[in-house]
């Protein structure tokens, strides 16, 4: 779905002129993408568009990748450790001090299997709205993980 609602705002932005993230909202809604503030703040940041006089626009043409940050699955491979269900919940271990971060990754992806996180130092509370999803979930964590 967050792929779908990309390359709709990449169309958007190419064939007409945004002026705000009101204006974007709406657009996206007629095309039938009805998003909140905040995930459409978070593409924003995904897509790195910029915002200019005359409203919003795509990254220029020079793929420079260097800032860009790490996607999910390095994170979760490269700090979690193992992830243990309890009922609709997970607890995903991380390496000392990464949880905060790995929670935040989590969050970022806007995974419909994730309602929220909790993290502490090392562990990561990761509530999800049924068993079910928690499964799903966990199994796609474990895949990252390696």
């Amino acid at each position: 779905m967050k792929q779908q609602r990309h390359t709709v705002i990449r169309e958007l932005l190419v064939n007409t002129s945004v002026a705000s993230q009101d204006a974007l909202q709406k657009k996206l809604a007629e095309r039938g993408f009805h998003v909140t503030q905040a995930t459409l703040s978070r593409d924003i940041h995904e897509l790195r568009l910029s915002k200019g006089p005359a409203g919003y626009s795509l990254p220029g043409g020079d793929d420079d990748d260097e800032d860009a940050l790490p996607g999910i699955r390095e994170v979760l491979h490269s700090f979690g450790l193992e992830v243990r269900p309890a009922a609709n919940l997970l607890v995903l271990v991380t390496t000392t001090g990464s949880a905060q971060p790995v929670a935040a990754g989590i969050d970022y992806e806007d995974w419909p299997e994730v309602v929220g996180t909790i993290a502490g130092d090392d562990t990561i509370l990761i509530i999800c709205p049924d068993e079910q999803q928690a499964k799903t979930l966990k199994s796609r964590i474990e895949g990252y993980i390696g």
